[in-house]
């Protein structure tokens, strides 16, 4: 199953069907990418797209002057994808010297508890391509996947608590793929009493809110204090 994030290599033909009838920056940018071998990464459906398609985009780096950002989401036939593997790892992430010390303590803490941990947005990136991604404004996109609720709760508190002096951001993903922003998910879990519930969640097919309790239930048990 395919999920948000993953990482998607493509065939020949697949690069083929992605540069039919671009034009300017995103031609040059597709071209790149094939030729250096780069991955794509996997977005979520969108309507009308056609069934057995996955939607997929590429990012270009910032240009230095101006800081633009030149962006391609195409579709891509399934059957020409030649390797999916999932985002990078937290543990294979290239980060700034400044950042190091600070990921070096929150990754200890994820592997203490068996939290698997994935980057996706610039930090990713720039590891996957060595270009220059990241500016003074970017922020650590993590994707925490815990297996169970006692993982979610010590993942967002490492994460909480490793805030303080990095520029964390990013989502908790769910067993089924659906991922809220874990800021949300704090900010909703300490309104509750004010009946605050739900959340938005995204999925490769969707895009919801759910409520808490939904999302808890995929890992069996309501156990924790899930804050």
């Amino acid at each position: 199953m395919y999920r948000r994030h993953d990482l998607v290599w493509l065939t020949p033909q697949g690069w083929d069907m992605a540069s039919r009838g671009l034009e300017g920056a995103q031609l040059g940018l597709a071209e790149d990418w094939r030729t250096r071998g780069l991955p794509a990464v996997v977005r979520r459906f969108e309507p009308g797209t056609a069934p057995g398609m996955l939607c997929l985009g590429i990012p270009a780096p910032p240009d230095p002057h101006s800081g633009q950002k030149v962006r391609l989401g195409f579709a891509a036939e399934r059957g020409h994808v030649a390797t999916v593997r999932p985002a990078l790892a937290l543990d294979d992430a290239e980060a700034p010297a400044a950042w190091q010390p600070g990921l070096a303590s929150l990754r200890m803490g994820l592997r203490a508890a068996g939290i698997d941990c994935r980057v996706f947005g610039s930090l990713a990136m720039q590891t996957l391509t060595g270009d220059r991604y990241l500016g003074a404004d970017s922020d650590i996109d993590l994707l925490l996947r815990p297996a169970n609720a006692a993982q979610l709760d010590a993942g967002l508190a490492l994460v909480a608590r490793h805030a303080q002096s990095l520029p964390l951001d990013g989502e908790i993903e769910f067993p089924s793929g659906h991922a809220v922003s874990w800021k949300e998910w704090r900010a909703v879990v300490a309104q509750a009493r004010t009946g605050a519930d739900r959340v938005l969640a995204k999925h490769l097919d969707t895009l919801a809110l759910m409520r808490r309790d939904e999302l808890l239930g995929q890992f069996g048990t309501h156990g924790g204090g899930h804050g």
